[in-house]
């Protein structure tokens, strides 16, 4: 389903965007909240640099809300539409949803914003 070599790739794993040969996260899981903004330098396989500036990742924060909105709306959905839940219950159905998801939020919005400006390279991939 998910090839190297897709964009969709690179975001749902956190791969490095040139190669998609290693992960840019010292820790693959998103809840070590200690750790949550942790990366490699650069990609060890292409050598490619992830914070290509600094504060780069901050224009993640814009792609956060969208990611967040997303979230929202399905919890909403779910609950409101599928389940019948009440007014109140589904407000704290957003709440709780995006709590419990958030270090999957940033690690995404993360993962969006560097593909935004680095792309894949076949060539570099092998």
């Amino acid at each position: 389903m998910l090839k190297k070599g897709n964009k969709l790739y690179s975001i749902l794993t956190g791969s490095c965007p040139k190669c998609h040969q290693e992960n840019m996260y010292l820790d693959k899981n998103p809840y070590h909240i200690s750790k949550i903004f942790d990366m490699h330098e650069r990609c060890s396989h292409c050598h490619t640099k992830y914070k290509i500036e600094p504060s780069f990742f901050y224009g993640a924060m814009y792609v956060s809300y969208a990611v967040g909105v997303a979230f929202a709306v399905a919890a909403f959905v779910i609950s409101k539409l599928f389940i019948g839940a009440s007014l109140i219950n589904t407000f704290i159905s957003i709440v709780v949803t995006l709590v419990v998801f958030m270090p999957i939020i940033i690690r995404l919005s993360r993962n969006i914003w560097i593909n935004f400006f680095i792309h894949y390279d076949k060539d570099k991939a092998s």
